[in-house]
């Protein structure tokens, strides 16, 4: 699909090419309706989770939404940056050849370490052309920019295919590190904006921190899954990443620059620490990306990642694509991933294109956009396909206020090995261990996306989300939300949509049925993204 094609389905969201379910309702169908009656719909409706008048923190009868708005580079609180190319450190200056005849890894690397020993902007050019990469690229300085002309003009092809499992080929790596850790004298809330703690001795307000728990038998008992959450069994979790606004020594207060979404418990060992070490306003710009190799050389390994943003605060990824590089046979984009964010806050990927991986097959391959124990990631009119997950939340706990806005995801399929002839359909999806209030918006779905308990699967990976939000989405696909506690579906125009508890595999433990409202009513449903107009909103205010 086209990005011209994708903007048209975002502003109509009617591209997917897909019926309605045979019934509609008269009004949005809520949790509480017996059955959708055959009744034309409204000429637009809106949600009764969110009135005219909805501010922060309001709660309904039916439940509560997250404010969103957050995610993003700089809280999405102004446009990606542009850049003056003629300014910029050329790759070619520093001996790279464009052609892609000869390994241009030095003199890329080159051109990055160029950076002036200050934290001035830094943006590093790639002309026009093909560029073979060898080797590994790596962004370590804070305010480093790469910039092509153009994801199918400026195009890096990366030939390693030996480097190991877990490999990233171009990473903007951080090396965060917790500090000064002082204990919380009390449990947090939903919406919680200040915390209250023993000692607020070395913090100021601008300071990068972050609040977690010890994963304990307690945590674990909360959420009913004794067994099988046991891989962070006794370890501390940073969930929460935020910037101080407020140091009230007298009051032995913290202040928040954004709320938190679900509740912890000092019980846990709950504690904030300040933050050091994070990869601060870095980008990725115009640039296509393939590292497709010999079939069998892709599925020796897993986890390999074309791009990784790992241990960064505000950055970005923009117009950036995979293509079928020279290294493979002519279809295949990616050995397996597209881009890893890992450990990071405040990250935003748009108008970009991920498709056609080789590895589908399990260890976590075929994952398109992949995100892992970070906070506010925005991921819009972006296109992932053909992936085995191809938009994904991952590992580990410590995920939360994520959002995928006018994304589209096809023809995701499951592999079990190199030589497999028929793959199994695959969801984009939360993958592992609660993932916290992630929205997913005004999205086209023609494969499925879920929101389950996957209990024994990916080493336990259990209660995937809560407090997470299906909002305005259209398309050919299924989506299955069976989320801990409390979880919402609101307008959708799919093929099914299954919430009902039966208490057995996927929706086992996760009574009471998510809310849904709105089902079959999409096109009609006001506003048609909860993410924008949550941004309008508190821009305004």
């Amino acid at each position: 699909m086209s990005r011209l094609l994708l903007a048209l389905c975002a502003a109509s969201m009617a591209c997917s090419g897909s019926s309605a379910p045979s019934k509609s309702a008269d009004g949005p169908d809520t949790h509480d309706s017996a059955e959708e009656s055959d009744s034309a719909s409204p000429s637009s409706w809106r949600s009764t989770l969110y009135p005219e008048d909805w501010t922060p923190g309001l709660s309904t009868e039916n439940g509560q939404l997250r404010d969103f708005s957050h995610a993003g580079y700089r809280a999405s609180e102004q446009a990606l940056p542009t850049f003056d190319l003629g300014l910029a450190t050329s790759v070619v200056d520093h001996g790279a050849d464009p052609s892609g005849a000869s390994d241009s890894t030095d003199a890329i690397q080159a051109a990055i370490d160029a950076a002036p020993d200050d934290d001035s902007l830094h943006v590093v050019h790639l002309p026009e052309g093909l560029y073979r990469v060898d080797g590994a690229l790596r962004v370590h300085r804070s305010h480093t920019v790469l910039a092509g002309d153009g994801s199918a003009r400026s195009q890096l092809w990366f030939t390693a295919n030996d480097v190991g499992s877990g490999h990233s080929h171009l990473r903007f790596l951080g090396a965060p590190t917790g500090v000064q850790p002082t204990v919380l004298s009390a449990d947090t809330s939903i919406e919680d904006t200040v915390v209250s703690v023993v000692s607020t001795e070395g913090y100021a307000v601008g300071d990068a921190v972050w609040i977690g728990i010890d994963i304990t038998e307690d945590f674990v008992a909360d959420h009913g899954m004794e067994g099988l959450w046991t891989f962070s069994l006794g370890s501390w979790r940073p969930f929460f990443r935020r910037t101080l606004t407020e140091v009230d020594a007298a009051a032995g207060q913290l202040g928040l620059d954004v709320s938190l979404p679900y509740p912890l418990k000092a019980r846990d060992g709950l504690r904030i620490e300040k933050v050091d070490g994070l990869l601060t306003e870095v980008g990725l710009v115009g640039v296509g990306v393939s590292d497709a190799t010999e079939w069998e050389a892709a599925w020796s390994q897993d986890q390999v990642h074309a791009v990784a943003f790992e241990g960064v605060d505000n950055g970005f990824i923009q117009d950036v694509a995979s293509f079928a590089g020279p290294g493979g046979d002519g279809h295949h984009h990616l050995q397996s991933g597209g881009v890893l964010v890992r450990n990071s806050r405040r990250i935003t990927i748009a108008d970009s294109h991920f498709a056609n991986p080789q590895n589908r097959g399990e260890s976590g391959n075929g994952y398109l956009v992949d995100l892992r124990t970070s906070n506010q990631v925005l991921v819009r009119d972006t296109i992932a396909e053909n992936g085995r997950h191809n938009l994904i939340q991952n590992w580990d706990f410590g995920a939360s206020d994520l959002v995928f806005l006018r994304t589209h995801s096809a023809g995701a399929e499951a592999f079990t090995s190199s030589t497999d002839p028929r793959g199994t359909t695959a969801c984009s999806e939360t993958h592992h261990a609660l993932a916290i209030a992630v929205l997913v918006d005004q999205s086209t779905v023609d494969d499925c996306w879920k929101m389950v308990n996957r209990l024994s699967y990916s080493s336990g990976a259990g209660h995937t989300a809560t407090e997470s939000v299906f909002w305005n989405l259209q398309g050919d696909g299924v989506l299955t939300s069976h989320q801990f506690g409390r979880g919402y579906v609101i307008g959708t125009e799919l093929s099914e949509v299954v919430t009902e508890v039966l208490d057995i595999y996927e929706s086992l433990g996760t009574a009471p049925e998510d809310f849904r409202e709105g089902i079959g009513q999409a096109a009609t449903l006001d506003p048609p993204s909860l993410f924008d107009d949550q941004l309008s909103r508190r821009l305004a205010r």
